[in-house]
């Protein structure tokens, strides 16, 4: 999985537009192997994106759980913790 793609299920507040429309972005990129399209696949490339990121809006309102929702701030110190111990920093 891409590092940059963040889970975005089962989260209070739950994940923004904005933050599925990131994930979509990183997901078409990484797939077509490129960080900015040419000019000549830039319309195929925006169409990719909106149609992830619908994509994975329905997904995530379709997802059910019974775990509670898991905090923003907790997960992202747990992440920095990890990070600290993996680059010893």
């Amino acid at each position: 999985m891409c590092r940059n793609i963040r889970p975005l299920f089962n989260f209070e507040p739950p994940a923004t537009s904005d933050e599925v429309q990131a994930a979509a972005l990183q997901y078409v990129r990484k797939v077509s192997g490129s960080t900015r399209p040419s000019q000549a696949n830039a319309e195929a490339f925006d169409r990719a994106v909106a149609e992830v990121a619908v994509a994975t809006d329905r997904l995530l309102e379709s997802l059910v759980t019974v775990a509670a929702p898991r905090d923003r701030e907790v997960e992202a110190a747990k992440a920095k913790a990890r990070a600290a111990e993996r680059y010893g920093t």
